[in-house]
């Protein structure tokens, strides 16, 4: 290479320089008290306690480079991390993220990805504080995030209560779809809708972190599937979940369904990685803006669909999926 080329890959520009790529003229959250540069970064802890969760995403298991653009890769990292934080009733704060690539791995799509994730980050009210990069046979990221409480009490997934009303914020089912249309190799025009929602989901945020949402019992993201995450609620609060088929209803994704010869229902059931979120409140209490009610807690356990069993899968579990093809994420 000459001393005026530009540098194409990641091995040709090399680690710290690279490091320094990605971290240029980068804007940190109020939150983040010392970013990169130094051995560890210092984030603020205003009431003394952090919410931590973390999640990997893997080439060829839960995403794919033809599928998927570097900076669509980037967001989605970042989103299923915020909505685990959020759904603990926590703001997002800071991010911390270990790349794994080949040495190989052309420098756009690292600046791609860097960029979608500063992108997702500021949409969750945070900031990407530090990371690690790391040479590794495929792509390889694993993001921590951390959420501030603000003096609240967590919201779990054990207070749901018999006669509780269950509901919803965000679609559910249409990241399935998006998935099912990338497979099938459906028309892109047609089902673009969808693939944005499996490309980037949008977690909404907001109307978790909105004051009125206290008056719930319980809440979980749908990252998993609505069967299986309202199944962690029924376990962990010692409840049955009900669950209205008609409210759970949605026109749109009917007819791409059809077009699939697919089921909708299962994609709403037990499609997951929408990272919309349920939870519960007291009988009679009136949803905040952007909830729906989709069912009831009743006495018992597990949950079902008009008082039955669900006679389809129940939605994505890391070593039993399929290797053939990417499919939600492990939480």
């Amino acid at each position: 290479m000459s001393e005026s080329a530009a540098p194409r890959t990641v091995r040709e520009l090399g680690e710290f320089a690279l490091i320094e790529r990605i971290n240029a003229r980068r804007v940190q959250a109020p939150a983040v008290l010392l970013g990169p540069g130094d051995d560890a970064a210092l984030v603020a802890a205003p009431d003394g306690r952090f919410v931590v969760t973390t999640d990997m995403l893997v080439e060829g298991r839960h995403f794919r480079r033809d599928w998927s653009s570097p900076r669509e890769i980037g967001r989605k990292a970042i989103a299923q991390n915020a909505a685990d934080v959020v759904a603990m009733g926590a703001a997002p704060t800071a991010f911390v993220v270990a790349l794994g690539c080949p040495a190989e791995t052309p420098v756009d799509v690292v600046d791609d990805l860097a960029d979608g994730m500063w992108a997702e980050a500021a949409r969750a009210g945070g900031s990407i504080a530090g990371g690690d990069l790391v040479r590794s046979p495929e792509l390889v990221i694993s993001v921590t995030a951390f959420g501030d409480l603000r003096g609240h009490a967590p919201i779990t997934r054990a207070g749901a209560r018999v006669d509780d009303t269950v509901a919803v914020a965000g679609r559910l089912g249409w990241s399935a779809a998006g998935l099912a249309a990338l497979i099938a190799g459906a028309d892109a025009e047609e089902f673009a809708e969808a693939l944005a929602a499996h490309r980037v989901p949008q977690p909404p945020y907001e109307v978790v972190l909105g004051s009125s949402w206290r008056a719930g019992h319980s809440l979980t993201d749908v990252s998993d599937g609505l069967l299986a995450d309202l199944g962690h609620i029924a376990e962990a609060s010692g409840v049955g979940i009900d669950l209205d088929a008609a409210a759970l209803c949605d026109p749109a994704l009917d007819a791409l369904a059809r077009r699939l010869d697919a089921d909708a229902a299962q994609w709403i059931l037990a499609g997951g990685e929408d990272h919309a979120f349920a939870g519960t409140w007291p009988r009679g209490a009136e949803l905040p803006e952007g909830w729906r009610a989709i069912g009831r807690v009743t006495a018992g356990s597990g949950v079902t669909v008009g008082g039955a069993r669900h006679e389809g899968g129940n939605g994505w579990e890391s070593f039993r999926g399929a290797d053939s093809a990417p499919g939600p994420g492990p939480r």
